[in-house]
């Protein structure tokens, strides 16, 4: 269905839809209202709704989000906490070859919701590997993953990502200072946890962007690696950064 939704015919649409969006929240309009009044107008479905919604923002939230953007070059001696759900899922659906989207404020989104549960898929070792190793690179002086509690199969994803933490980073610091610290936490409010964080956060959760200190985009760099590196040769990005022409 994607493949119909989000084809090169579509796209158009779609970023006339985003432009529309963000020109209403930026006066103010409500969220719901004006998404239904832009889904409606386009006769959009479902997920072309949903890709929208969180591409889109105001002039005002997209300003301040990058003016708070950081190059990953900024997380050498830096403390680091990352959305934990939020990065993975985007990279394992670059992996798979699945919809991705280059938001207004410019972030690396994906189309998947994680509603109570989450589960592990085949893409999901490599997808935390890549994420890890991207990190080793930069070499900040400590690093926090931030899993939400309440949703399924946290715990074992904790333990997923303390075990290849262990075995990614072991041979990385052969040659290279490694973080000094690695914690992955369960908590009910990672999104407070993040916004709170005295240093660079990883996420592209709007909420979170709006509310944080500095953020970088770690999923866009570890998709750039997967493109190097021949892992995925065309990622299927839909970018919505540029406002379409009404």
């Amino acid at each position: 269905m994607d493949a119909r939704l989000f084809a090169a015919t579509a796209v158009p649409v779609l970023r006339l839809a985003c432009t529309e969006l963000s020109w209403l929240l930026q006066r103010g309009y409500a969220d719901n209202a004006s998404r239904a009044l832009v889904g409606d107008r386009h006769r959009l479905q479902k997920r072309q709704r949903t890709a929208i919604s969180r591409s889109a923002c105001s002039e005002d939230h997209r300003g301040a989000r990058l003016a708070r953007a950081q190059p990953l070059s900024k997380l050498r001696g830096a403390s680091l906490a990352i959305d934990g759900f939020n990065c993975l899922i985007s990279v394992e659906a670059a992996l798979g070859g699945g919809v991705l989207l280059r938001g207004r404020d410019t972030a690396l989104r994906d189309l998947a919701s994680v509603h109570g549960s989450y589960r592990r898929v085949d893409a999901t070792y490599e997808a935390l590997r890549r994420l890890i190793a991207q990190i080793v690179l930069h070499e900040p002086a400590e690093v926090e993953w931030w899993l939400d509690r309440p949703v399924s199969n946290s715990g074992r994803l904790k333990a997923m990502i303390e075990s290849t933490i262990e075995s990614t980073i072991e041979p990385a610091t052969t040659s290279r200072k490694c973080a000094t610290r690695w914690e992955v936490r369960l908590d009910f409010d990672p999104d407070t946890r993040l916004r709170e964080h005295a240093g660079v956060i990883a996420s592209s959760d709007a909420a979170v962007l709006d509310g944080c200190e500095a953020w970088v985009d770690l999923p866009s760099a570890v998709v750039r690696t997967l493109v190097s590196d021949d892992a995925v040769a065309n990622p299927w990005c839909v970018d919505f950064s540029v406002l379409a022409t009404c």
